[in-house]
């Protein structure tokens, strides 16, 4: 008898999961069609997944979702992430204190590494267009099936000297919730001392809910953190300073060859010019990466 109970609860699980489905593909089309005609940028940026990234922002409210895209159509227009350049932010990344990772986590998810102890510059307007042009970095080289991605940040070396102001750490933060949402899987702040806990106590007052429950504390002896964090990584591909077995050097001058022929790839992505040491790089438009969204650790 039980066998058939829970082939019955499978069956219901499975419509509940259809019903889903069509609700949101219902949702998606009904905010596809209250922002009317699109152009250009905004046109390819609104794929089926981004419109459902916004709706589950906005707790699916078609018209909440719907202003949130507004505003960042808005943003994207003059702040032109697309179309920030490695050489014009690279001095912020000398250091390696912001990374793409060579290594993914388990689910496959592209991995960004940040070591706020490394700070090497106080221009925050640089700092924060060198963040966004490595988030924008990280989401062309999600793989196929995928659209979050992962922060691992070392707290080694970190000091209230380099420590960004709060100002710069709202408006940070204000880019990420408002302008790329659903983008970050889970971030993990690895034995970060004491002293950041004042920090956090400000910071964490601007995170909306559903950020704030992906940002996990990890700590060596705390047995529970760690199984959090192993849960998402293999620990022979885990950078030693995060818990792991191996060893990961920041190769700048590597990165930055990495970074040039991305900023190509990301201008065939968008469809305009772009050159670097007199290459431009072809206008024709790629096939979109795959923003299906993995199942968060």
């Amino acid at each position: 008898m039980s066998i058939f109970r829970r082939h019955g609860s499978s069956q219901r699980q499975q419509q509940e999961l259809e019903n889903n489905e069509l609700q949101s593909e219902s949702k998606v089309n009904e905010l596809r069609a209250a922002l009317g005609p699109l152009s250009g940028r905004n046109l390819k940026y609104c794929t089926d997944p981004c419109l459902k990234r916004y709706l589950e922002a906005r707790s699916w409210n078609v018209e909440k979702a719907k202003k949130m895209l507004e505003e960042t159509f808005a943003w994207r227009s003059t702040y032109k992430p697309e179309e920030i350049l490695w050489h014009e932010i690279a001095a912020e990344g000398e250091t390696g204190k912001l990374f793409r990772s060579n290594f993914r986590d388990r689910f496959g998810r592209t991995v960004l590494i940040m070591k706020p102890g490394l700070q090497n510059t106080k221009g925050m307007d640089n700092q924060i267009r060198h963040l966004v042009y490595l988030i924008e970095n990280a989401i062309l080289n999600l793989p196929e099936g995928q659209e979050e991605m992962v922060w691992l940040i070392d707290f080694s070396g970190w000091s209230f000297s380099t420590n960004v102001p709060v100002k710069t750490a709202r408006e940070t933060i204000s880019i990420l919730q408002n302008h790329y949402p659903q983008r970050l899987a889970v971030a993990f702040l690895y034995s970060p001392p004491r002293l950041f806990h004042a920090f956090w106590k400000i910071v964490k007052y601007f995170l909306d809910p559903k950020t704030f429950q992906k940002v996990k504390f990890v700590y060596p002896k705390n047995k529970e953190s760690v199984e959090i964090m192993q849960s998402c990584f293999d620990a022979d591909n885990l950078p030693i300073e995060f818990g792991g077995k191996t060893t990961l050097k920041y190769d700048h001058e590597e990165f930055t060859k990495l970074m040039i022929e991305d900023d190509k790839k990301t201008a065939k992505y968008w469809g305009f010019d772009q050159k670097t040491n007199g290459n431009a790089a072809p206008a024709a438009v790629a096939e979109e990466p795959g923003l299906l969204s993995p199942a968060e650790c």
